[in-house]
C-alpha cells in the first residue's frame, strides 16, 4: 500500500482490515520517517518507482498485489512500467495525472496558483487554495480563476504564517509527479493487471476527472470505490471516509470482481 506525499500512517486503518494478509508500507523517499541523503528536494515517480522496486526485493515479497493512491497511484504506474515483474495487480486509486485531462493547461494553472497562495501568505493559505482547488467541480474556467483568494479561516486552518516553504504538497516539489505521462506501450506490454479506480464521490473534482482519462489512456472502464479521495482513511485525517465498504470493494477487485 503506497502513497505521496501520503506516508504509512494514512493506511493503518485499511492495512487493519487485511489481517489475513501481509500487508507493507512505506514512506517515501524524504517524506514522514525518511530521510534523504541524495541532496535533492524535489519528488519524482522514476525515483521513486525504484524506491518501491528495492522495497519488494529487500522483503523477498515479489510479484505483489498493489493498493496505491493518489500521488502513490502515479509510483506505481511508474513501477510497472520500469518492473513490470514486481505487481500482478495494482488497483491505482485516483492518480492526479492533471495533464491528462482535456483542461489540462488550466488546470497546471490552478496547481501553480496554489503554490503562489503557498509563497505569499504560508501554510495555511496554501492549503485553503488546494481545497478550493481540488473540491472545485468540472473543468478550470474563468469562473474558478475569478474567484477571490481563499480563506484558511474558513476551512479552519492557521492563518499566520511560520515560515516554512517545504511542504511537498504545497510547494513545486512534487509537481514532477502531478506532471508525469504514464508510458502506455510499457503498461500494454506488462503482465500486470491494472485496475484505475475512483471514489465515487470524486466524480466531478479533479481526481475523479483525472482518473477517468488515466483510464480512457489505457483503454479500460472506470472501477468505482465507495467514498471520496481519502475513503480507505477513518477520521484521523479530517473529512472521514468508509474503510469497511472501501476494503470490502479492494477485497472484490483483487479477487477479480472489477
Amino acid at each position: 500500500m503506497i502513497g505521496q506525499p501520503m506516508d504509512a500512517t494514512g493506511f493503518v486503518a485499511l492495512a487493519a482490515r487485511f489481517p489475513d494478509r501481509t500487508v507493507a508500507t512505506y514512506d517515501p523517499r524524504g517524506l514522514g520517517r525518511s530521510t534523504r541523503k541524495d541532496g535533492r528536494v524535489d519528488h519524482t515517480p522514476q525515483i521513486q518507482a525504484d524506491d518501491v522496486h528495492a522495497v519488494i526485493e529487500a522483503l523477498g515479497a515479489g510479484p505483489v498485489e498493489m493498493f496505491a493512491s493518489s500521488g502513490g497511484a502515479i509510483t506505481a504506474l511508474a513501477v510497472v512500467a520500469k518492473y513490470p515483474a514486481d505487481v500482478t495487480t495494482l488497483v491505482a486509486h485516483e492518480p492526479p495525472l492533471i495533464t491528462l485531462t482535456p483542461d489540462g493547461p488550466a488546470a497546471v494553472r490552478a496547481r501553480a496558483g496554489v503554490r503562489e497562495a503557498y509563497e505569499k501568505r504560508g501554510w495555511g493559505a496554501g492549503m485553503a487554495a488546494f481545497v478550493a482547488m481540488t473540491s472545485w467541480e468540472g473543468e478550470f474556467t474563468d469562473g474558478y480563476f475569478e474567484q477571490p483568494e481563499a480563506d484558511p479561516a474558513a476551512f479552519g486552518m492557521p492563518t499566520e504564517d511560520d515560515g516554512s516553504r517545504d511542504d511537498p504538497l504545497l510547494s513545486d516539489r512534487s509537481w514532477a509527479v502531478s506532471s508525469y505521462r504514464p508510458d502506455v506501450d510499457a503498461l500494454a506490454a506488462a503482465p500486470t493487471r491494472i485496475v484505475i479506480a475512483m471514489g465515487e464521490e470524486s466524480e466531478d473534482v479533479e481526481t475523479g476527472r483525472t482518473s477517468v482519462a488515466a483510464a480512457e489512456l489505457l483503454g479500460q472502464r472506470m472501477t468505482v470505490f465507495p467514498s471520496h479521495h481519502g475513503g480507505f482513511c477513518d477520521g484521523e485525517f479530517g473529512y472521514p471516509g468508509k474503510p469497511d465498504e472501501f476494503a470490502h470493494r479492494l477485497r472484490e477487485v483483487l479477487d477479480g470482481a472489477s
